[in-house]
This record gives C-alpha cells, structure tokens and sequence, in this order.
C-alpha cells in the first residue's frame, strides 16, 4: 500500500507542488543568509564605543554632562573624551550623570 496516488497526472501534480515548494524554501534560505550577512556586516562595520563622553547643552557649546562610554542616557549631542578629558572636565564642574556615574568610576569624588 502507498500513501501517493496511482494515476500519473496526480502525481505529476504533486512532483510540481512540491518542486514549488522546494523553490520557495531556497529562496527563503537564501533570504535569511543574506540577512544575516548584512547583519554580521554591520556589526563589523560599527564604530567602537568610546570610553568617556561629553554632552553638550542645547547651545552646542556649553558641555552639560560627563558619561561612562555606552551610558543610555548620553544625548545625540554627545562627543567621545579621553580619560583625562572626562576627569578634567568634572574637575570643572561639569555635572556627571546621575545614571552612570562617571565621577565614580573615575574616581573624582566632590
């Protein structure tokens, strides 16, 4: 006993469905490896994080804040400092952030 149909054109009926289906499932492959090449790509591709950063005020000028590099409260108006730079600049009063704590893990205590 088979589980397919005797007749020819119900079989051929079915090698197309499936051949369709296997044309499908190689496309969705290749689909997903190209995704995840572009994603491997651009993970490459992404600039390090720096260590410090300085925020800048709403005047572009006047530095608000001194973060811990990757701090997720850092705004879009923030620039990568050196460790020294970070340091002088709360030695200068510039406020840390209450969220990650720059002045801690830089040892500037008030």
């Amino acid at each position: 006993m088979s589980d397919l149909p005797p007749d020819l054109p119900r079989l051929r009926t079915l090698r197309t469905w499936h051949a369709m289906w296997v044309q499908r499932l190689d496309q969705a492959i290749k689909d997903a490896e190209r995704r995840e090449a572009e994603r491997v790509r651009g993970e490459r591709a992404r600039p390090t994080v720096p260590d410090w950063l300085v925020e800048q005020g709403l005047d572009g000028r006047a530095p608000v804040y001194v973060h811990v590099g990757g701090c997720h409260m850092a705004g879009k108006r923030s620039r990568g400092v050196s460790r020294d730079q970070a340091r002088q600049a709360l030695y200068e009063r510039i406020d840390a952030c209450p969220h990650c704590r720059p002045d801690t893990e830089l040892g500037v205590l008030e």
